[in-house]
């Protein structure tokens, strides 16, 4: 989405107890019911405060974009809700009821899946045993059949360019590794998806085969939270972008936000090159609109 706007920005307060930057002028799509709920989510790790006072929804049929410099919590925040680590102070509400995500199962039984960055794939497996990697269907004699039907299926659903499903995963690309990764994600149906830096060292097709992904996903109905340092490629899926600030929330923005708006609240700094950049370009707009005139 490009940023010129033809409305105010008005900055409002959200239920997430940050500023929001909005144009009355952007269409928005209607959120689906709420999936996820987080209050006051607080993590610590001895002396040191991982995540302080995060509060966060998502809803069904929505990504929402998390953001922020390294050391600003984003990894920790998805790990806990992954169940890899417990909060220590906060509620985390799923599906309208009070959980505790005690470990990565009783995530993934509530219907929270994770796909982290190194994808957890076994190279030397095909793409199907990777989908139902431990999940396989009559694990005592194996139905190949059934689970390479459903395999198929899954991946026509999702448009998926793979072109054979027994291929091994060592011969495919970066894109296609990423699209069974999240394939594996969905085959238990989750109602919501947890995305960590999904385009990380994809090339220019690869990367724009994994957003396309994305966004059937989230067509499907699933709720998705998608980790990225790539403000372009937050900008072409996620329909919220939320900021956080050495472990702390600091705003909610829509894709229509400027970069100097989103720099300046990853960063902390309203001066710096992006914000300097747009005012030369303002001052050589005046200036050309003055000599017009």
């Amino acid at each position: 989405m490009g940023e010129a706007r033809s409305g105010p920005t008005l900055p409002r307060k959200t239920s997430e107890g940050s500023e929001t930057m909005t144009d009355p002028t952007h269409t928005r799509r209607s959120p689906g019911k709420l999936v996820l709920s987080l209050r006051n989510v607080s993590k610590r790790f001895g002396a040191v405060s991982a995540l302080t006072d995060i509060d966060l929804d998502v809803h069904a049929g929505e990504v929402v974009a998390l953001v922020g410099d390294n050391g600003a919590g984003k990894s920790t925040l998805v790990k806990v809700l992954a169940g890899v680590h417990q909060p220590t102070a906060g509620t985390i509400t799923f599906g309208g009821k009070q959980v505790t995500l005690d470990d990565p199962g009783a995530a993934l039984d509530l219907g929270i899946a994770t796909v982290f960055q190194d994808l957890a794939l076994c190279e030397n497996l095909d793409v199907v045993a990777n989908i139902y990697l431990g999940r396989e269907l009559n694990p005592l004699r194996l139905d190949e059949v059934a689970m390479e039907v459903k395999a198929w299926t899954l991946l026509n659903e999702l448009s998926a360019r793979i072109p054979d499903v027994r291929d091994v995963v060592a011969s495919l690309s970066g894109g296609q590794r990423q699209t069974v990764a999240i394939a594996r994600s969905l085959l238990l149906d989750p109602e919501l998806i947890m995305l960590d830096e999904p385009t990380a060292a994809l090339g220019v097709a690869q990367t724009a085969e994994v957003l396309n992904l994305i966004e059937r996903v989230r067509d499907r109905g699933h709720a998705v939270i998608m980790i990225s340092h790539n403000m372009e490629d937050v900008r072409a899926v996620a329909d919220r972008i939320v900021v956080l600030r050495l472990g702390r929330n600091n705003g909610v923005f829509y894709p229509d936000a400027s970069n100097q708006e989103l720099v300046a609240a990853i960063t902390g700094a309203t001066e710096n090159a992006v914000s300097r950049r747009a005012t030369r370009r303002q001052e050589e707009q005046q200036v050309q609109g003055q000599e017009t005139s």
